[in-house]
């Protein structure tokens, strides 16, 4: 009998997935663990498996080429980084992710964190619940008229997001690395190039890929050309943005604040600068989720595994060439 295999688990269990893949014939193991398990241990999980459905598993080339059995691995999620992608495809096995499932819910979130940075909100709010009535202390507070919205990354989540801010009164302009400066996108937003972007955005929101290019794409470099009241917001990949560097150009006034809920180790460290720097909203990697889109989320990921391992084309597959290679590859047990 076939067998998928959730590797580990972001959602407290396994019987929601355990449930999906029994009804369809398969055998189904499940294991608790955060994504921290060794390769060994990865390895072992997985030796006699078709599929397997992960959401921060390392999946590296050397634990991808000792399972000569699996056909397909299946991400909780949208990016893709914690699997080598390349090694898959060189292993004829399918890498399917969740393409669209947080659209709504993560721009939501992202326009939640700006107002939270632009108005204050959670520094006035920790001086009501200590007694204090004075908005002055929390000066200043910003308005959304007259300012201007930077959208880094154009994928569904980006659009979203440009979409939300000019409806609350933004101006809003885009970057793309996949887009030439200068067009418009299809609902009218200017694509400007990146440093021009960061100088001239009030709020910069980040929705791009995590890539050996996109690694740091806001560095320190970067925030020393930004407006000295500008916002940081991202909801992407905690790598995208040098946290460190943003909570030094808070401390030292050079920002307006910073809303972030992605971090570049998970969970924040007790010791991040970021905890300890002023007008910070943090959240921990929340965005995502909504009751509504995790079970979107976890019923898309694995209906994915679950059609390649039976022969079906998934509807979401990273490197869709090797799916011919993937449906007759492995021992059906």
């Amino acid at each position: 009998m076939a067998k998928i295999v959730m590797t580990d688990s972001d959602f407290g269990g396994f019987s929601f997935e355990e449930k999906m893949v029994r009804a369809h014939g398969l055998d189904f193991q499940g294991f608790n663990d955060k994504g921290d398990t060794s390769p060994e241990e990865l390895i072992a999980h997985l030796e006699d498996a078709n599929g397997a459905i992960t959401s921060y598993g390392a999946y590296t080339a050397s634990v991808l080429e000792a399972l000569p059995h699996l056909k397909v691995v299946s991400k909780t999620g949208t990016g893709v980084d914690n699997i080598d992608v390349e090694a898959a495809t060189r292993c004829g096995i399918a890498v399917c992710n969740v393409m669209g499932y947080g659209t709504e819910v993560v721009s939501d979130h992202a326009i939640a964190l700006t107002m939270a940075c632009l108005r204050r909100i959670c520094d006035l709010n920790a001086d009501m619940h200590e007694g204090i009535w004075d908005y002055r202390r929390q000066r200043p507070l910003g308005q959304i008229h007259g300012r201007t919205f930077g959208v880094v990354g154009m994928g569904h989540i980006g659009r979203a997001v440009a979409r939300k801010a000019r409806g609350l009164g933004f101006s809003v302009m885009a970057w793309d690395r996949k887009v030439t400066p200068g067009r418009l996108t299809p609902e009218g937003f200017p694509y400007a190039n990146l440093d021009d972007l960061i100088r001239r955005a009030d709020v910069v929101s980040f929705h791009t890929a995590l890539t050996p290019e996109t690694h740091h794409l806001l560095d320190a470099g970067r925030i020393a050309q930004m407006k000295p009241d500008a916002i940081v917001i991202n909801t992407s990949r905690g790598a995208v943005v040098d946290v460190d560097a943003v909570a030094r150009a808070l401390e030292h006034g050079k920002l307006w604040g910073a809303g972030i809920d992605v971090f570049p180790t998970e969970p924040l460290p007790a010791d991040a600068a970021i905890r300890k720097a002023p007008h910070a909203v943090l959240t921990p990697h929340a965005a995502y989720w909504s009751e509504e889109s995790g079970v979107e989320l976890q019923t898309r990921c694995t209906q994915n595994a679950i059609d390649v391992v039976l022969g079906k084309a998934p509807e979401d597959c990273v490197n869709p060439e090797v799916l011919p290679a993937a449906f007759s590859k492995g021992d059906m047990k």
